[in-house]
């Protein structure tokens, strides 16, 4: 099931053919709309649900995948521009409508159950099992609603599957040569991804992904809708001679004319100009535009531009460049536009391609040197939702020859002492995953240890993102005794399950971290720009806390060393030591690895107290040694 933004469907694989399966009218797409007539009425879901939005808007939710596993804190003023009421309070965002806060993924649900009752006509028998397409940049909070849409939906979902590495089975890239690089640009009616295979011995294995689930076909239709009513108002207000439309308030008008902008933005991918017509926007008052396809460039450019960043950013974190690449395949119904495919086109330096009856004929000028070739042979509106299908069939025994592998796209790991982020899983590492490391307590008679688990690319704790905490008691014990095992596991839904156990007692705790990363994506993108901006300074952080670390441990276990041999040191070597032993402290005195020569000067004065106590832990070793040898008796 591909669960879309503006479009959602279901496939299936008949007979070893992947197919998209039609409602009873004979349609492939359903508008992922739900409308809300009354209380006591039941939801009303797809083309019906589209139509009641023009006459209903404030009643009709649509594009609630933006949303979707996201907390109101997070969304930004410019997406609550949505015509029905939207909760964006400190928990998560819901959508109140007749004495009900509706979560997300209850609304989901209604376009998921339509999709089922449309597959179980198919079948002519009940459907309880799917794979479920998500954005490849969806975290973890997004991907569990996902899961749980099914779930209320009254499915088991066996798999949650990105959407790009669905795309590439819908488009038989598991046929190809060995080694095969594809990127999959995916820009659908809300979210956007560029991800890049590829493929070895019939596994796909994602070598970088990176996106945008904020960036999307809804964004050209709030463009072009503003324009179409600015247009509009300009009319009204010539025609009327100062009057005002007050369009920006009249919700029915308002949704008369973001269909006719979404109809017209879709005309213009095979025409080159369309007129808008709304008749009667007041008794007295129709409004007309002819809108050309250069307009819609115009007004539209620099959004389908700031998916430059994402694919380059994919580029370098799977160290390729475009010529490298094998295909470019298009995904999701935005990259219809020939804006889109003229820009990916460039961006990636694509080969001409021409298209006959479906097949993708190469031309005479392409060769590995002409960069990749620029794939459109499917259905980019299906593309994913067969691609999820072939994946269920592979989960179901079919198509034993080929395997999915996906990668997380950011880091993750546990804040450390000191205040540093100790990573146990590498971004871009494949799933599912396990990975662990032990822990040692930093105090004397520590009786717990906080597990505060991150996600980042940042040296430093406070830089990352948090995406819980926990703690797990045991017995106290002197410093650096007690032992606890933290493991990281990634299943196939990319969703992050945390064990810690303590390792004396096997006393341990698994915690699943349902609100990973909730923060937008704009967001993401900036982190991982600031890791490489800022390399050189959280490295010198890095430096500066561990030295301090171990600077403090060495102050005092000199202080413990010197109380303990009390006179059997001369007074003159007790007077360096403590001098050494002082120009540390004073060296660890500033707060900031930023003060200039902070670090250097401390890591001079740690070297010089070592080279100075050098004696001192000799007479410490010395002394132990004969305690023990006294204590077996070896030694009077």
């Amino acid at each position: 099931m591909d669960l879309g933004t503006t479009n959602s469907l279901v496939a299936t694989v008949d007979s070893g053919i992947p197919l998209v399966i039609a409602d009873a009218e004979g349609r492939r797409l359903t508008p992922s709309i739900v409308h809300f007539p009354a209380p006591a009425d039941p939801p009303i879901t797809g083309c019906q649900a589209a139509r009641a939005r023009v006459l209903q808007p404030a009643q009709t939710v649509y594009s609630i995948k933006r949303f979707i596993g996201r907390r109101g804190a997070e969304i930004l003023d410019g997406e609550k521009a949505v015509a029905y009421p939207l909760r964006c309070g400190d928990g998560p965002v819901s959508v109140p409508l007749h004495g009900k806060n509706l979560p997300p993924e209850e609304i989901s649900a209604e376009v998921l159950k339509k999709l089922r009752r449309d597959a179980e006509i198919y079948f002519g028998e009940p459907v309880t099992r799917a794979v479920i397409t998500v954005p490849a940049y969806f975290n973890d909070a997004q991907r569990a609603a996902t899961k749980r849409a099914g779930e209320l939906a009254g499915l088991t979902v066996e798999r949650i599957l990105n959407e790009p590495t669905a795309a590439a089975l819908a488009y038989g890239l598991d046929k190809l040569r060995e080694q095969s690089k594809i990127a999959v640009y995916d820009l659908g009616g809300g979210t956007f991804d560029l991800s890049i295979l590829e493929l070895n011995q019939g596994v796909f294995q994602v070598l970088a992904t990176n996106g945008n689930t904020r960036l999307g076909g809804d964004d050209l239709d709030r463009r072009v809708l503003d324009f179409l009513r600015e247009r509009m108002e300009a009319a009204f207000t010539a025609q009327k001679r100062g009057g005002r439309l007050e369009s920006a308030t009249d919700l029915p008008l308002l949704s008369r004319l973001r269909e006719a902008a979404e109809r017209a933005k879709i005309i213009l991918s095979t025409e080159t100009e369309t007129e808008v017509s709304l008749p009667f926007v007041r008794p007295d008052f129709s409004f007309s535009h002819v809108l050309t396809r250069a307009e819609l460039e115009r007004l539209t450019k620099d959004i389908i531009a700031r998916t430059r960043s994402h694919c380059l950013r994919a580029l370098s974190d799977a160290r390729l460049e475009p010529k490298n690449l094998d295909q470019v395949i298009l995904v999701g119904g935005q990259t219809r536009m020939p804006l889109v495919r003229q820009f990916v086109g460039e961006l990636f330096g694509c080969a001409r391609f021409e298209e006959a009856r479906g097949d993708i004929r190469l031309g005479t000028t392409h060769h590995k040197a002409a960069g990749p070739f620029l794939n459109t042979s499917q259905n980019p509106d299906e593309a994913v939702a067969l691609g999820a299908a072939i994946q269920a069939e592979i989960l179901s025994g079919g198509f034993k020859n080929v395997l999915l592998l996906d990668v997380t796209p950011l880091s993750l790991g546990v804040e450390t002492f000191g205040g540093l982020m100790n990573v146990l899983v590498p971004r871009n590492s494949t799933i599912p995953i396990k990975a662990g490391e032990m822990f040692t307590t930093a105090v004397d008679n520590q009786r717990s240890m906080l597990i505060h688990v991150l996600q980042g690319e940042r040296e430093r704790a406070g830089d990352n993102w948090s995406l819980g905490r926990f703690t797990i008691d045991f017995e106290p014990a002197p410093r650096a005794i007690a032992r606890v095992g933290v493991q990281f596991e990634i299943d196939a839904n990319g969703i992050l399950h945390v064990l810690a156990r303590d390792v004396k007692t096997g006393r341990e705790k698994v915690v699943e971290m349902k609100s990973a990363v909730n923060v937008d994506d704009a967001a993401v993108q900036k982190m991982v720009e600031e890791s490489v901006e800022h390399a050189f300074e959280d490295m010198a952080a890095r430096r500066w806390v561990e030295t301090r670390l171990r600077a403090k441990e060495t102050v005092a276990a000199t202080h413990k060393a010197l109380a303990d041999l009390g006179g059997d040191i001369g007074m003159d070597d007790r007077e360096k030591i403590e001098t050494a032993a002082r120009e540390v402290e004073s060296a660890m005195a500033a707060e900031t690895a930023s003060v200039p020569g902070g670090l250097p000067r401390l890591q001079a004065a740690l070297a010089a107290l070592d080279e100075i106590t050098r004696p001192l832990a000799d007479r410490m070793v010395d002394k132990a040694m004969e305690a023990l040898l006294q204590k077996r008796g070896l030694l009077r």
